[in-house]
């Protein structure tokens, strides 16, 4: 990405620090512009605030105006020769644009002169000296008018800038500036980089987490707002995790810190959401590409205006004037700011709108791609379904329930898998004096094990027909159905049991009201398990019975007949479905607080385990990517309208000025709704 104030190719280049009003890119000393760049940088120095208080600005205009007044009154009343008048506007001139003027000279001595500053002083100059061309009349009130407007919408234009950066600093601001820890018999309070893991931290009613911990003593209620955007406390006790960013809402909790300050889950979302601008929007890159060659192409089109129908009249001097004015008035509208300043701050105000709602969105280039998706994919456990198996039923055939349950819960004793978890649940007794080896994991199928010198297969059918067992179906319930064979003879299944989530039916009803004209399912899962869930929540499409690489294979699938311009979007659980959601131009994980695989592995992050919330984002992204659309067609729209009317005479400079920073202030108004 080159920066056209900085005029580097190479962001590695840049000696100077330069905000583009969604993403910070930090370097050494400071930047020679305070004002928008022909490629839509912002160049304000080392902060989030810009180089002049809006104070001091405000100062400036009001002298300036009133500097102004005056000379327009002395103009009148008294007949001045010209260097007079010249000299009678200076002042006024110099106040509010002489900050304009440095900062044009100092790029031009750089050898960078394609910016807005470099465009106004050219116009305001011309203008200030018109009056000494044959021909010419006095434009010296018109050109401190220009530069007095354009520092009024520079004023306006940062305001809003500065308000939005503000509203997303105050809907961040989860990371605590202090923790309170336990240390040599007493309770300090410190910096929480300086925590380390393993220490007791103790959190007091109406305190932030300050880092991902395990509460060890003490029950509390805590308020998850700023992560998941939902207002309903969540209830922990000893033996919970409790995660950085959420507030103590009652009882004082003591915690023992899981992760460090900079690993804790808050840090990891503001890093997350301060990133998310290094993914540009395709919107975004071409508004850069556009600016770049644009600038330079209307400056050269300002001298062919003010030159070519002069000498093309064959009478030079009488009409130099007349087009010279019509060229400045040219440059005045010309510049791209309302573009390169607007498109940007839509797509950091949604990442900021979508991250208050608890939905985090690595880079504009995924919230345009979630604007435009027109197939969403699920996976079933843990996204539409609770993923909190139980076990519902034992159907033993060689031994007894007990024993079933007690050699399918040894073998899936190491397994992370919630239908592991459910079996261990439903015999707890790992204490025995049974022997468990030679444990192997076969993908989409099972666990194989050796339980006291036996083989045990607990696994679906496919093990089954792997180990050489005649299995056998479970008719009338529905649920996930677990086999066990004990050396290689069929001894019986365990029936596992999931819930469909209270808003999955709505969130997919939601989805298609957004305009998604295809819903799909894909599990590993029994087909007549699928079949219910789809069923009932009312999916186009299922898919059953799938292996990892058999869920990447449907998806490569789906996308083969996707519509030009559309995209698909995966929802998963993050962790187990991290090749699906590479695989999507959209990868959404559910149910990410506190999920580290779950924040590295998508592209959207879901901080609860709503699917609710994709309709939300989806929602967020089309609507953002709407004001985009309506800033770059209004603002091209004006500047074309009043390009035409300069070149023909008809645009007075103050009309000039309205098309450049009166444009842009709307624009930038308009792209401070994303927020909301």
């Amino acid at each position: 990405m080159a920066c056209s104030c900085c005029h580097h190719d190479d962001e590695d280049e840049r000696e100077h620090a330069c905000h583009c009003h969604d993403e910070a890119v930090e370097g050494e000393g400071e930047c020679s512009s305070s004002h928008c760049c022909g490629d839509g940088c912002q160049c304000d120095g080392d902060d989030d605030d810009d180089d002049d208080d809006p104070r001091e600005t405000l100062s400036r205009i009001i002298a300036s105006a009133i500097l102004l007044v005056v000379a327009m009154v002395i103009q009148h009343v008294t007949q001045l020769p010209l260097v007079a008048q010249l000299l009678l506007f200076l002042p006024s001139y110099l106040v509010a644009g002489g900050e304009v003027l440095r900062e044009a000279g100092e790029n031009l001595l750089a050898g960078h002169p394609f910016d807005e500053d470099f465009l106004m002083s050219v116009a305001t100059l011309g203008a200030l000296l018109i009056a000494f061309v044959p021909g010419g009349e006095p434009e010296f009130a018109e050109a401190v008018f220009v530069m007095l407007f354009f520092q009024v919408g520079e004023l306006f234009e940062g305001m809003a800038q500065r308000n939005s950066r503000k509203s997303i600093s105050e809907l961040m601001d989860i990371r605590p500036d202090t923790a309170n820890v336990e240390r040599d018999g007493s309770v300090k309070t410190v910096d929480p980089s300086t925590v380390q893991v393993g220490e007791t931290i103790v959190i007091r009613p109406g305190e932030k987490v300050p880092m991902d911990a395990v509460v060890v003593e003490g029950s509390s209620s805590l308020n998850t707002v700023a992560l998941t955007g939902e207002s309903a406390p969540r209830d922990v006790t000893v033996g919970s995790q409790v995660v950085s960013g959420c507030v103590n809402v009652s009882g004082v909790l003591r915690a023992r810190v899981t992760k460090s300050f900079g690993e804790s889950t808050a840090s990891k979302i503001l890093d997350l959401v301060q990133d998310a601008s290094k993914g540009k929007s395709k919107s975004e890159n071409f508004i850069r590409r556009f600016a770049k060659v644009y600038t330079p192409i209307v400056v050269y089109l300002a001298i062919a205006v003010a030159v070519l129908p002069p000498l093309v009249s064959g009478d030079f001097g009488a009409n130099f004037a007349t087009w010279l004015l019509r060229a400045l008035t040219f440059l005045v509208v010309s510049c791209p700011c309302a573009l390169v300043l607007s498109v940007p701050l839509t797509f950091f105000g949604g990442i900021g709108g979508a991250s208050r709602k608890g939905i985090l969105v690595k880079g504009s280039s995924y919230l345009e791609a979630l604007a435009q998706a027109d197939t969403v994919v699920f996976d079933k456990t843990g996204t539409l379904t609770r993923g909190v198996f139980a076990v519902s039923a034992v159907h033993p055939s060689l031994v007894g329930p007990d024993e079933l349950l007690h050699l399918a819960a040894h073998v899936e004793r190491n397994s992370t898998h919630p239908i592991a978890a459910a079996l261990r649940d439903a015999y707890p007794n790992e204490d025995d004096s049974c022997e468990v080896t030679d444990a192997v994991e076969r993908a989409g199928e099972g666990i194989v094990a050796k339980v006291n010198g036996r083989s045990v297969a607990v696994g679906n059918s496919r093990l089954m027909d792997a180990v050489g067992a005649k299995w056998t179906t479970c008719s009338g319930d529905t649920g996930t159905i677990i086999h066990v064979a004990i050396d290689g003879t069929y001894a019986g299944h365990v029936l596992i049991s999931d819930e469909v989530k209270d808003d999955a039916a709505e969130a997919i009803a939601a989805i298609k009201r957004e305009g998604v004209r295809r819903t799909v399912m894909l599990t590993g899962d029994r087909e007549d398990v699928a079949k219910r869930v789809a069923d009932e929540l009312g999916l186009d499409e299922y898919h059953a019975e799938l292996l990892p690489t058999d869920k990447v294979a449907n998806v490569e699938r789906l996308l083969s007949t996707e519509p030009e311009g559309a995209r698909l979007a995966f929802v998963g659980d993050g962790i187990n479905d991290a090749p699906v959601l590479a695989r999507a131009d959209v990868g959404i994980a559910m149910g990410a607080m506190g999920s580290d695989a779950a924040i590295e592995a998508a592209d959207v992050v879901l901080m609860d385990d709503k699917p609710s919330k994709i309709a939300v984002a989806i929602q967020i992204a089309r609507r953002t990517l709407g004001i985009a659309r309506q800033n770059i067609v209004f603002a091209i729209a004006v500047k074309v309208a009043i390009l035409i009317l300069a070149v023909l005479g008809l645009a007075p400079m103050w009309l000039a000025v309205f098309g450049d920073v009166g444009v842009m202030v709307l624009c930038v108004l308009n792209a401070t709704r994303a927020l909301r």
